[in-house]
């Protein structure tokens, strides 16, 4: 079944413990792939995961008591994505390669994973909802709580 392939990103969701760490992790070299057509595509790439996490979502839970199970992980894809943001548009930028940010991609890796779980103020409020709107927009959130810290710790970097 196509959606829960997508929902699982690519069956990452049925590894455990800690799923959502393994779908994050797993949506990195999806990442690096989709930032190879540039920031742009990656940016189109990023937004188009919305309509299809939310799909995906509504898909595999359809009948089910539990509108937000641990194995769908398409929501921490487009975290991440969000979080990636500012890297893939900072390496375009200054001309290099993205993988020439490793920094920040461990730094919006551990930032959104900080954030999903902590899930502070309005990740909690987008988390507390009972469909797949809440599913999908609590980690978008915290993924824009990442990119924000991503880009607070690069100019860090760059003015010490």
């Amino acid at each position: 079944m196509i959606a829960k392939l997508v929902a699982t990103v690519l069956y990452s969701g049925l590894l455990k413990p800690a799923p959502g760490t393994w779908g994050t992790l797993a949506a990195l070299p999806l990442a690096w792939l989709a930032a190879q057509g540039g920031p742009l595509v990656f940016t189109a790439l990023t937004a188009l995961m919305v309509p299809l996490g939310y799909w995906a979502t509504v898909e595999v839970t359809k009948g089910a008591a539990d509108h937000d199970p641990g194995e769908v992980v398409i929501d921490e894809l487009l975290g991440v994505w969000i979080a990636l943001l500012p890297v893939v548009w900072g390496a375009a930028r200054a001309g290099v390669e993205v993988e020439r940010l490793w920094p920040g991609w461990i730094a919006a890796f551990v930032l959104f994973r900080l954030f999903d779980i902590w899930k502070p103020g309005p990740v909690g409020w987008m988390d507390r909802r009972s469909d797949a709107w809440g599913v999908m927009l609590d980690d978008a959130v915290a993924g824009v709580m990442a990119a924000v810290g991503v880009v607070l710790l690069a100019g860090l970097a760059h003015a010490l």
